[in-house]
């Protein structure tokens, strides 16, 4: 990889650095302690390497097994790998100047599954910090890289986040193989394919493409491997970090990729045809391409009956609408076009509005702000904190404010359903864009009244309509129109009538079901 330059970097780290980079192009030599020297050098000041030295008898051979503390499961190597060396029984003919010991001690002597000969320095590094032990052996220009994670992490939980009532109860974790394997669970096909590529300099994280051979859109396909090609940075420590380096358009407000912790909407999302990233060290995985439909759905909605399911989002697209335009509509409603309102209710506002002090647009701004505010205590505290944060926020602020005049309870109900149906948002991401766009309105309702908000809007179209996902329509199937994905829209047909994918699959491969599934009532009659 290349190094990025700074013109303010002190030139002594510039030398360790490239001269680290020329250790590790280093071939490994047969001398044990010139390699020893030159994991050491790379490895100097790391307390948590291990060397465990020691020597084969039968042969006086000298051995080093070099591993990193809790990376590895010690004891396995205290049964598996060390005592099967150390207690070798070569013939007198094995030892050799004409016969491999790496390959010997590899195929006959050690008891794990995973292991592969390596030949340079930055093999050893990479296996060493990828959770595996090496061997050096004397007298050999080649090493053993052997497999022993010993490093877990957390186990498999319900999502925190994405929680559903009738669904799969298990989340993603940050260990990547544990992810992957969660997809060959639910897809059990040769033809899910991962693709792996290892991004960041420092860091160097562990990432994985998955996608369904002959089903997934090779140019889709093809501009993902470009774009993860081109990231050059120090670091990947979570997949909003790939997230922003391969997203279409960096200026948009609206969320490109969607991420998910839910292994059961990733396997839905592949057999469409999408493609899923894993990054390893985070339980949220994106997929692409995405439209924005796909941010108002949940996995959920494939597991009830298409009558139920179409209703729940339904309402769900009107909290949609309601969390972003209700209250930039009442500002510019109140502040401009009061003879739209009926007269009892006009004269409730008014009554309500007659002691606050502030224009019902700095109302608005206060009551929003104090909201986000509030918000953002909740999800930062504790858990036992948040609710009480929630109850002194809702309930003491709020009816103080009211009954002290600064805010009128008009505008509290206003700002309280707008919170309700925000919830009602799947998406963390959308939720975001939608709050940032409310105060926006607010502004452009209390300025321009509903010109300001039909302009907003305008504006908001036009934007979404240009924007893109990975070459897919953001607002697909709605412009351009496409008959066949409204099936699984803003309401969701019967399962039997979804037979084809949505666009973002192989034109060759759409079928995804074969037709006349659809359950016919039974013609006998009861007897008896």
């Amino acid at each position: 990889m290349s190094t990025f330059s700074k013109d303010n970097e002190n030139p002594k780290p510039q030398c360790d650095e490239n001269k680290e980079e020329k250790i590790e192009k280093n071939p490994l030599s047969k001398s044990l302690s010139d390699n020893l020297n030159a994991v050491r050098q790379l490895f100097s000041n790391c307390s948590d390497v291990v060397y465990r030295e020691f020597v084969i008898d039968s042969i006086k051979l000298n051995v080093v097994l070099i591993f990193i503390n809790e990376l590895v499961d010690t004891q396995l190597i205290n049964e598996t790998t060390i005592p099967p060396i150390m207690n070798m029984r070569p013939t007198t003919s094995l030892y050799t100047p004409f016969v491999n010991i790496v390959d010997t001690i590899k195929t006959r002597f050690l008891n794990t599954a995973n292991v592969s000969e390596i030949v340079n320095v930055h093999e050893v590094e990479e296996s060493l910090l990828n959770g595996s032990a090496v061997l050096l052996v004397d007298k050999e220009d080649k090493a053993l890289k052997i497999a022993i994670p010993g490093f877990r992490g957390r186990d498999i939980s319900e999502p925190t986040i994405e929680k559903v009532i009738r669904g799969p109860k298990e989340g993603f974790t940050e260990n990547i193989s544990v992810n992957t394997a969660m997809l060959r669970k639910k897809i059990k096909s040769s033809k899910l394919k991962f693709e792996n590529s290892v991004i960041g300099r420092q860091t160097k994280t562990n990432i994985h493409i998955a996608y369904l051979e002959g089903v997934v859109d090779e140019k889709v396909l093809k501009e993902l491997r470009s774009r993860l090609g081109k990231i050059d940075v120090d670091a990947i420590l979570e997949s909003g970090y790939i997230e922003q380096l391969i997203q279409d358009t960096t200026k948009s407000i609206f969320p490109q990729i969607l991420h998910t912790e839910r292994p059961d909407r990733v396997a839905g999302a592949i057999l469409e045809g999408r493609i899923a990233i894993l990054i390893d060290g985070t339980p949220f995985v994106l997929i692409v391409p995405t439209t924005m439909v796909l941010f108002l759905q949940t996995s959920e909605d494939y597991s009830e009956r298409y009558i139920i399911a179409s209703f729940i989002r339904i309402v769900r697209f009107i909290f949609f609408i309601v969390s972003l335009l209700l209250p930039g509509l009442y500002v510019a409603i109140v502040s401009y076009h009061k003879e739209m309102v009926p007269t009892a209710l006009l004269i409730s506002i008014m009554e309500s509005a007659k002691r606050v002090p502030f224009p019902v647009i700095v109302e608005a701004l206060i009551m929003e702000g104090t909201f986000e505010a509030l918000r953002e205590a909740g999800i930062r505290l504790p858990i036992p904190a948040n609710q009480t944060v929630g109850i002194v926020g809702a309930l003491v602020i709020g009816d103080a404010a009211v009954k002290a005049g600064v805010i009128s309870s008009i505008m509290v109900i206003i700002v309280s359903i707008t919170a309700v149906a925000s919830f009602g948002i799947p998406s963390y991401d959308m939720g975001y864009s939608i709050r940032v766009l409310r105060f926006i309105l607010i502004l452009l309702g209390g300025l321009f009244g509903l010109y300001g908000i039909l302009l907003g809007l305008l504006i908001i179209f036009i934007h979404l309509v240009g924007l893109r996902s990975f070459g897919v329509n953001y607002l697909s199937p709605i412009a351009p129109v496409n008959l066949n994905e409204l099936k699984d829209s803003f309401i969701r047909f019967p399962k039997w009538a979804m037979i084809k994918r949505p666009a973002s699959a192989k034109e060759k491969n759409r079928q995804r079901q074969s037709e006349g599934l659809k359950p016919e009532p039974s013609n006998n009659d009861d007897e008896g």
